[in-house]
């Protein structure tokens, strides 16, 4: 709109096929079992390509070795490992013109139906040419702080300037420092979080700071930047001038700009010039290294700093400047991620209401909001057909959040827009009649009507096991009540045996559903238990035999160095994934929750050969085994299973 159609571009990107995902590729033409394929891919360190884990991964390095089929599948996989394998639009790069772009660069559609443009240049060839480039990075980060913002001036009439909050605001930086970071973008997961908690962020800039360190690289001087800032590690300058520049990273060259300032203050450097000293680097272009290292030492020796200090300090800066990250995009980064955990500390509610909304669609994702929810003492009410809304919103005066209509599995938008509507215009149902004559619509069909009773929304008109067995009944009458309405007639069931004469239907008695049975229901379908928990009955045999599964993310037992620590817990089978051995037995990926917290546990064939019925979903088991906590990622690895068969010993 602003520049013109014919003017504006986005960028196109090559996907190349990386180590993982080359090996599944390639196992599929093969016509390899998946999981087979899966268990060796996995085998790959994230960032390393096949070659590296070949030198680096014993486990790789064996299974090539004494395994033909495997040896084959790498070794052409290793022929194809780079190359790309589609073509798609980059997340945020746009290219702006003053002229048409067709005089300018080929362009194509992204795809035959899609009327967008990108260029047939990849980013760098597109820079190469001079063009502008700009970056647009859309995130839904976004979208929750403004929605957070609108629930805080609706629900407490206040606008809160979130441009303009307190940078230094005491009680967020405890938040960050107790590693309370579910939801808090860029901060969030096991690893940063970890590393939060040592560093105890009390400053904007251990933020940005952060942000930038936690990469694939870098991370490697996070432990060296915490122990600097609580005074457990000297920082020393291999030259005077380079003390203002490090001295707000703790001696350490996080930054891009850093690299550029160095370069300006102590080599004598143009910015321009600096500026081909950070590609050269970053890029590890060697003609163009050796070049900018004798300009560089040079430099400096100019501006009288001694040539061993100079070398030194070239030296120094290489590993630092390879793995250099952008400072104004970790501070943009940094700036959302502090946003964020400002309204977590001041308004929790409102900003979890707005994250499980953003979340709605990702059931497993929800559920791990609930918890966290639960944790931070805000209740999540089940749905309910009167009081909830598309979205999750926020119980007026209360520390609680209503489920959203649209969090249900299998009922759709427009269903969820027809009841919402009814209720606006002429208030809620009074009973499950009521909704059915009222919600006229042609989405309201078995399977929306099936999800909202499962999932509780109807629990205040009649039992749900009562309502699901007259499902046929009611839809039938929904249907006839509605061709009636529209011809103008009375309806066969009208006057049925057994029903009043006030628009009641007359529901069959059925055994209500088991507390078992509901949960199960609202497992399915809201992704997580609502109404109560199956292990809610085995509190205190858990208690009493295992060590719960927040327990051992901590546990401190013997051998646990050497992953060897042996434990015993008890839960809940939420979810199994098969896989096939070499020699064609099953092995399983067992997800366990218990009321504390979830885990995985491996199963070996022999180990499922003792006790073959105990591993089905929804099973009640003790588990015991070896404590493994590679990846900093705490499983199981299992040598026995028992089914708990009493909720009492």
């Amino acid at each position: 709109q602003k520049y013109g159609r014919d003017k504006v571009a986005q960028i196109i990107t090559f996907g190349t096929m990386a180590a993982r995902a080359v090996i599944r590729d390639v196992g599929r033409a093969l016509n390899y079992p998946y999981g087979y394929c899966d268990q060796i891919a996995k085998m790959i360190p994230f960032g390393f390509d096949l070659e590296q884990t070949l030198k680096r991964v014993v486990e790789f390095q064996n299974l090539y070795q004494i395994d033909e089929q495997a040896k084959n599948l790498i070794d052409l996989a290793k022929k194809l490992e780079g190359v790309a394998r589609h073509a798609s639009t980059h997340a945020c790069g746009v290219v702006i013109s003053n002229k048409p772009l067709t005089d300018l660069i080929p362009l194509q559609h992204p795809t035959q139906d899609d009327e967008n443009i990108v260029t047939q240049y990849e980013m760098h060839s597109v820079e190469d040419l001079g063009l502008l480039k700009m970056d647009f990075l859309g995130l839904k980060n976004l979208t929750i702080i403004e929605d957070t913002l609108s629930r805080i001036y609706v629900i407490h009439n206040k606008k809160i300037d979130i441009e303009n909050i307190p940078l230094n605001d005491k009680e967020t930086y405890k938040l960050l420092q107790k590693g309370n970071t579910v939801g808090i973008f860029q901060l969030e997961g096991e690893g940063i979080t970890r590393y939060l908690k040592q560093l105890k962020p009390s400053e904007f800039e251990d933020i940005v700071a952060m942000a930038a360190l936690y990469r694939p690289g870098p991370i490697q001087f996070i432990p060296d930047y915490i122990a600097r800032k609580h005074k457990k590690q000297k920082i020393e300058y291999l030259h005077p001038k380079l003390k203002p520049i490090l001295e707000k990273t703790q001696g350490i060259c996080i930054y891009q700009e850093q690299l550029m300032q160095i370069a300006q203050q102590l080599a004598g450097f143009s910015l321009a010039e600096a500026d081909i000293l950070r590609k050269a680097i970053g890029k590890k272009i060697k003609s163009l290294l050796l070049e900018q290292e004798e300009k560089f030492i040079q430099g400096m020796i100019k501006n009288e700093i001694k040539k061993e200090i100079a070398q030194k300090i070239w030296q120094w800066i290489l590993p630092f400047a390879q793995y250099g990250f952008n400072k104004s995009h970790s501070t943009a980064y940094a700036t959302i991620a502090y946003q964020t955990a400002y309204l977590k500390t001041h308004f929790p509610v409102e900003f979890m209401a707005s994250l499980l909304t953003s979340e709605k669609a990702d059931i497993e994702r929800i559920a791990i909001l609930i918890e966290e929810c639960k944790r931070m003492g805000i209740e999540v009410l089940a749905p309910n057909i009167n009081q909830s809304l598309k979205n999750f919103t926020v119980v007026p005066g209360e520390n609680k959040i209503r489920f959203g209509l649209l969090a249900i599995k299998n009922v759709g938008e427009n269903i969820i827009d027809v009841i919402v509507n009814e209720i606006k215009n002429n208030g809620p149902f009074k009973s499950i009649e009521d909704f059915i004559q009222r919600v006229n619509s042609k989405d309201l069909n078995k399977k929306s009507l099936e999800s909202l009773i499962k999932a509780g929304a109807f629990d205040k008109f009649a039992e749900r096991n009562k309502l699901l067995h007259n499902l046929e009944r009611l839809l039938e009458w929904a249907k006839e009540t509605q061709k009636n309405r529209a011809n103008g007639q009375k309806g066969l069931f009208d006057k049925a045996k057994g029903e009043n004469f006030n628009n009641s239907i007359y529901l069959k008695q059925t055994v209500p559903a088991t507390t078992f049975e509901k949960l199960s229901w609202e497992k399915e379908l809201l992704g997580l238990y609502v109404s109560s928990h199956p292990l809610e009955d085995y509190k205190n045999v858990l208690k009493k035999n295992t060590l719960s599964l927040a327990e051992i993310k901590n546990y401190q037992g013997f051998g646990l160095n050497n992953n060897r620590g042996r434990i015993r817990v008890g839960g809940i089978i939420s979810g199994i994934k098969k896989i096939i051995t070499r020699t064609g037995k099953t092995m399983l990926f067992v997800k366990l929750e218990d009321l504390t917290g979830k885990t995985e546990v491996v199963v070996f064939p022999a180990i499922i050969e003792r006790n073959p019925t105990a591993f089905q979903e929804n099973k009640i088991v003790f588990v015991s085994g070896r404590l493994d906590h590679r990846d900093n990622v705490p499983k199981i690895i299992a040598d026995q299973v028992e089914e708990i068969i009493t909720k009492t010993s």
